[in-house]
């Protein structure tokens, strides 16, 4: 972004530097100084000060929605919460900056020190805001009423997810047009977070059932984290006994989970590798819709204690990066498959480690 002012060395002290101004009266224009030992570091100062009176609505807000979230401590309301406080933050703080300009430098020569003046034109922003509210208000009006006429079940899991996600943003610059405006006043929504995500979370629990089937050594203790880890993020999953029971089922999550000893070339150490690979199986359709491989060594002074330690490292990777990447593949038909690891995916040779 350039300024809009040349800066003129020697030019008498603005008012603006010490906060007044008759140039930029607070009805019309939102300000910043920064100041710094050079021009650069003074204007980014003065984007940042425009930047503060944003944030500082962001956290009153996202407080609240912590508060909301302690009391429903489960499932998608999670989700919501790490939603709502990372997409306003950073939505709130890129949008502040489309609209600030600096306008006008000083240079104290006795101090050696740079000012800058960061103005935001309120009726410019606002206008700039209240199109983007437009556009996110029908794209939401759209996802909820796919959702609620969808007979494919994960359409109407995923369209109502979207639907949770815009309206987060929708309320980042709903605080943004609250700042601006003199009133103090936004636009208030068709819908909240609150609810859509509330309303996700109970078809979650009542319609869209997961079975979930681990092989591979400790294929017991990989099963169980991953279960535990589904729980967590919102999702119902079924105990798996024996075959798949295809008319209570939509999803099956297998996969394999391996761990043995490898040579690494270490004196000291001896290592052990793990692996896994996971994939999520619509059981109507027969259509894969996600997978997962992820894995990693782990070294120890014995392979006993090396092995032990493998196997606390896979069990936590499982129950919360796997897990995570397996539910938003469920939940976004956006979000691409996860392949993290090294080496990736598990070799097809059997293990010579014992279960």
């Amino acid at each position: 972004m350039t300024g809009g002012c040349t800066w003129i060395l020697g030019k008498d002290k603005p008012t603006w530097v010490d906060g007044r101004t008759s140039d930029y009266p607070p009805a019309q224009y939102l300000t910043g100084v920064g100041q710094a030992d050079n021009r650069s570091s003074a204007e980014d100062q003065a984007y940042a000060a425009v930047a503060r009176i944003f944030k500082a609505e962001v956290a009153s807000h996202a407080k609240d929605r912590e508060s909301y979230s302690i009391i429903e401590n489960q499932g998608l309301v999670n989700t919501e919460r790490r939603l709502t406080i990372d997409s306003v933050t950073n939505v709130s703080t890129e949008k502040v900056l489309e609209n600030v300009r600096i306008l006008d430098n000083w240079y104290d020569s006795d101090k050696k020190v740079h000012h800058a003046l960061a103005v935001m034109n309120r009726s410019q922003a606002e206008a700039s805001l209240l199109e983007r509210l437009g556009e996110l208000d029908r794209t939401i009006t759209a996802e909820v009423a796919e959702a609620r006429q969808a007979s494919d079940k994960l359409v109407k899991v995923r369209a109502l997810f979207k639907a949770g996600q815009n309206t987060v943003l929708r309320e980042a610059y709903n605080m943004d047009l609250r700042v601006i405006r003199l009133s103090g006043h936004g636009i208030p929504p068709a819908y909240r977070p609150n609810e859509l995500f509330r309303e996700l979370e109970q078809f979650l629990a009542t319609n869209l059932v997961l079975s979930v089937h681990v092989s591979g050594e400790q294929a017991e203790l990989g099963e169980h984290a991953l279960v535990e880890g589904l729980l967590r993020e919102g999702l119902h999953v079924r105990p798996q006994s024996g075959e798949v029971d295809t008319g209570l089922t939509e999803l099956l999550v297998r996969g394999t989970v391996r761990l043995f000893p490898i040579q690494v070339g270490d004196p000291h150490f001896k290592y052990v590798r793990w692996c896994s690979d996971f994939e999520v199986l619509n059981i109507v359709t027969r259509q894969v819709i996600g997978a997962v491989a992820r894995g990693g060594k782990e070294g120890h002074l014995t392979e006993s204690e090396a092995m032990a330690k493998t196997l606390r490292v896979m069990q936590q990777e499982v129950s919360f990066e796997v897990a995570k990447a397996i539910a938003a593949q469920i939940l976004d038909d956006d979000a691409v498959s996860v392949i993290t690891g090294m080496p990736v995916g598990c070799p097809r040779e059997e293990s010579t480690v014992s279960p």
